[in-house]
């Protein structure tokens, strides 16, 4: 007789919608418990009863909100710090410093505080992984994105350091960086729920990448050997070259 083991756990922040709602469906279809945590307590209670995972209302930005998260995680096999975003499209010259530090905030100080929040759970996992959700925004520049390239650089280079930092332990660090992936909010919010400029994103178009392309990428890396770390994928459509190349018909 055969004694099963217990699933692995998994927690993917931003779980509401896009990405990290696919990726949660990802990981539990690879056999892992995953924690659900977002903000909006309705949506990641439907998907943690779909997938059969654990909802556990979370503001990333939000120190109280992080250790109750942390409470509910004895052990942590793999995290995923998926909740960001970007806000506005000003330049430089007409933008609000108030959504750079809203940017920073989210995509930057957040994953640091989940990451920190975590980390004993990742340790008592004895086979941790942390991927780190990022972007082409954080390889390439381009006009009317400064906050939030700057943002997803700060993160690559987070990563980078984490790396580095945790050398030694059984903890493997990734990031993820998309590039043109259409979700239903992330161009909506970046435009203050203005669906004709969201839209425009995405015109002509031939198949960008959609959400469960990504979810797919961070399953195939939580679900490499211990041993093997994947250090970056870069994913982005076979219509975009490059940040300011992109195939349109």
């Amino acid at each position: 007789m055969t004694t099963q083991q217990p699933r692995r756990t998994a927690v993917v922040t931003g779980a509401s919608s896009g990405i990290g709602a696919a990726t949660a469906r990802a990981l539990a279809g690879q056999g892992f418990h995953v924690v659900c945590a977002a903000r909006r307590t309705d949506r990641i209670e439907a998907l943690a009863a779909e997938i059969d995972g654990t909802a556990v209302t979370c503001d990333v930005t939000d120190p109280r909100s992080l250790s109750a998260l942390a409470a509910a995680v004895e052990t942590c096999h793999v995290l995923v710090n998926n909740a960001g975003g970007a806000f506005g499209s000003e330049t430089v010259e007409e933008s609000d410093p108030q959504a750079w530090r809203r940017m920073y905030d989210v995509n930057v100080i957040g994953v640091v505080q989940v990451t920190q929040a975590l980390l004993p759970a990742l340790r008592a996992s004895g086979d941790g992984l942390v991927v780190n959700l990022g972007s082409t925004a954080g390889r390439w520049a381009y006009e009317g994105g400064g906050g939030y390239t700057a943002a997803k650089h700060a993160l690559r280079v987070l990563t980078e350091t984490l790396r580095l930092e945790l050398n030694g332990e059984p903890i493997r660090v990734s990031e993820v960086a998309p590039g043109m992936v259409h979700t239903e909010e992330f161009s909506l919010v970046r435009f203050e729920g203005d669906r004709e400029r969201a839209e425009a994103v995405y015109a002509g178009v031939d198949q960008p990448l959609l959400a469960e392309d990504v979810a797919d990428a961070i399953a195939w890396i939580a679900t490499r050997p211990s041993h093997v770390d994947i250090d970056e994928l870069v994913i982005k459509p076979r219509a975009q070259a490059a940040a300011h190349k992109v195939h349109r018909t």
